[in-house]
C-alpha cells in the first residue's frame, strides 16, 4: 500500500543547457510528485529531457546545464538553494542514485570493496569492521555473494555490475532512490530479474523509487504511477495500469501503440510520424502539434496546461472542458 505523503515534491522545475546558439530548454516547467514508498516510471522517446530532469532532482547537473527555475522539495527541504556542504549530508543518507550504465559509473581500477568503502565513508565516519559489515550485508541484501567485494567490475557479469551499484545506492537505507536506465544495457532476461530484486528491495525497504526508462514494457509490470515527457514537457501523468488501458494524450497513445503485446489479439504496429522538435526553438502552442493526428486550430498557438481528469493530469487540449 502506497502512503500518501509525499517524500518527493517538484514544483515547475526548468533545467537550461547554455549552448553557443543560446539557451536550450530541455526541462520545461515540471511539476510532479512522490509518495514514500511508491514507483514512478518516466518514459519518452531519447533526448525529451527525462535524464536531465533526474540529473536535477539530484542536484547533479554539471555546466552547461543549469536549473533556470523551480524547486524540488525532498522531505520539505528544497533542494534547488542548498549547497554542496548542506546536500552532502543528504546524499546517500536519505537519497541516492543508480546511474544508466554500471561500466562506465564503477572505478574499473578499483575492487567493488573498495568502492563501497569510499562511498560509506564520504558520507559517514564508519569504523572500518562495520564498514566490512556493512559491504557484506547490501551485497547479500541484491543477492551477490559477499566474495565479489574483492572483485573488479570487469570480473562481473552486467547484471552483477547493476546490482552492485543497487548495493552501493542502499547502502544507507534512503527514502528515495533515483534510478536512470538501470537496465538499459541488459539483455531481457536480465534486465526482468534486476527489477524484480529492485522491487523486491523496495517492498522490504520501503524506499521510494524514480525510475527512468524508454522501455513501455518494465513500466508497465513493475511503476505504480507513469508520467510521459515529450520534448521537455510531461504531457500526461496518472496510475500505470490506467494508462496503458486508457491513454488519453496523443502522445501517449502513440507510444502505446509502438510496442508489440504478448497477449491479447494481434495488432498492427504504429509509429508516431515526424520527428522530436528542436528544443531551442519548439514549435509554438502545443509542442507535439507537428506531429498529432488530432490537432486542432488552437493547439497551433494556445499551449495546453494539464488538464485534470478523474484518473490522470492530461496536457492536451481534447480535455479542456469546451471541447
Amino acid at each position: 500500500m502506497i502512503a500518501t505523503a509525499s517524500v518527493l515534491d517538484v514544483r515547475n522545475l526548468s533545467v537550461d543547457y547554455m549552448t553557443s546558439r543560446g539557451a536550450v530548454r530541455a526541462v520545461d516547467s515540471v511539476s510532479l510528485e512522490v509518495a514514500k514508498g511508491e514507483f514512478l516510471g518516466i518514459v519518452g522517446e531519447s533526448g525529451c529531457g527525462k535524464s536531465t530532469l533526474l540529473f536535477a532532482i539530484a542536484r547533479l547537473l554539471s555546466p552547461p546545464a543549469e536549473i533556470a527555475s523551480g524547486s524540488v522539495l525532498f522531505k520539505g527541504r528544497d533542494m534547488v538553494t542548498l549547497g554542496e556542504t548542506e546536500l552532502r549530508h543528504i546524499r546517500w543518507h536519505d537519497y541516492s542514485v543508480v546511474m544508466q550504465s554500471a561500466m562506465n559509473a564503477l572505478n574499473p581500477v578499483m575492487t567493488i570493496g573498495a568502492q563501497l568503502k569510499d562511498a560509506i565513508e564520504a558520507h559517514d565516519n564508519m569504523p572500518a569492521q562495520r564498514v566490512r559489515a556493512r559491504s557484506e550485508e547490501v551485497m547479500r541484501l541484491v543477492g551477490i555473494d559477499p566474495l565479489h567485494l574483492k572483485s573488479y567490475p570487469h570480473q562481473l557479469s552486467g547484471g552483477m555490475r547493476q546490482r552492485a551499484m543497487i548495493a552501493m545506492a542502499l547502502v544507507f537505507t534512503p527514502e528515495l532512490v533515483i534510478m536512470d536506465e538501470p537496465t538499459s544495457a541488459l539483455d531481457v532476461v536480465a534486465q526482468r530479474s534486476l527489477m524484480l530484486q529492485i522491487k523486491e528491495l523496495q517492498r522490504r525497504i520501503g524506499f521510494a523509487a524514480v525510475f527512468v526508462t524508454h522501455d513501455m514494457s518494465l513500466v508497465s509490470h513493475f511503476s505504480d504511477r507513469l508520467a510521459v515527457m515529450y520534448a521537455g514537457q510531461v504531457v500526461e501523468i496518472g496510475a500505470t495500469r490506467m494508462m496503458f488501458e486508457d491513454p488519453k494524450h496523443p502522445y501517449t497513445k502513440g507510444l502505446m501503440q509502438s510496442f508489440p503485446s504478448i497477449s491479447g489479439p494481434k495488432q498492427r504496429l504504429v509509429g508516431i510520424a515526424g520527428s522530436p522538435p528542436d528544443l531551442l526553438r519548439p514549435p509554438s502552442g502545443c509542442r507535439f502539434h507537428p506531429r498529432c493526428p488530432s490537432v486542432m486550430t488552437r493547439c497551433l498557438t494556445e499551449e495546453p496546461p494539464l488538464y485534470v481528469r478523474p484518473d490522470a493530469l492530461v496536457k492536451c487540449h481534447l480535455y479542456s472542458d469546451d471541447a
